[in-house]
């Protein structure tokens, strides 16, 4: 997976935000998920998963865990 290019959101320029997830595409429907402070830990999911999630965070269905 060396050759994927990751990308960090913009927020994470922000001070002691080297905690953060990082977003790369996959060989086609694949998406893959890492935390910059771990990056060998890998999550692989497809494209219609990520953003179900991604909708269901800015709905606010995970506040509670947090």
């Amino acid at each position: 997976m060396s050759h994927l290019v990751w990308q960090k959101s913009s927020y994470s320029d922000a001070e002691g935000a080297d905690n953060c997830l990082e977003l790369a595409q996959g060989d086609g429907d694949l998406r893959h998920v890492r935390e910059s402070d771990d990056p060998s830990v890998i999550v692989t999911t497809s494209t219609a998963k990520l953003r179900a999630f991604i909708l269901g965070a800015k709905a606010g269905e995970f506040d509670h865990l947090v």
